[in-house]
């Protein structure tokens, strides 16, 4: 029987290898949360660099926000890494939900990247 940790990775795996297969050359938009953060970053897979990234730990946001770890919290950082994405000149990417759900913070997280000028 597999211990929960091989579980999780077994997953994110799954997701990864299932939008490695329709990306068709578009950068992913990577999310991890936490108890107490959540994390996104846009990632070119083709040359295997992070192109932006936005946390709730980041510097434009760390005295707005009351905890990291709501659903406020999550749309504000969406909102910041699309922002930053599209300042860098990427519009379109691959959403990519790791492990997790898509549901509570990812999802408003998502909602918030999309409302600010990525598509995906």
């Amino acid at each position: 029987m597999a211990s929960p940790k091989e579980t999780i990775q077994r997953r994110a795996s799954r997701v990864r290898r299932q939008i490695k297969a329709v990306a068709n050359g578009r950068p992913r938009l990577s999310v991890h949360r936490s108890s107490k953060n959540i994390y996104a970053q846009i990632i070119d897979d083709v040359r295997g660099v992070t192109i932006v990234a936005a946390s709730s730990l980041d510097g434009e946001l760390k005295g707005k926000l009351k905890t990291g770890a709501d659903q406020g919290a999550a749309a504000a950082v969406g909102k910041l890494v699309a922002e930053r994405a599209v300042k860098a000149g990427v519009k379109e990417v691959v959403f990519d939900r790791g492990p997790f759900i898509f549901h509570g913070r990812v999802k408003a997280l998502a909602e918030a990247a999309r409302e600010a000028g990525l598509s995906f």
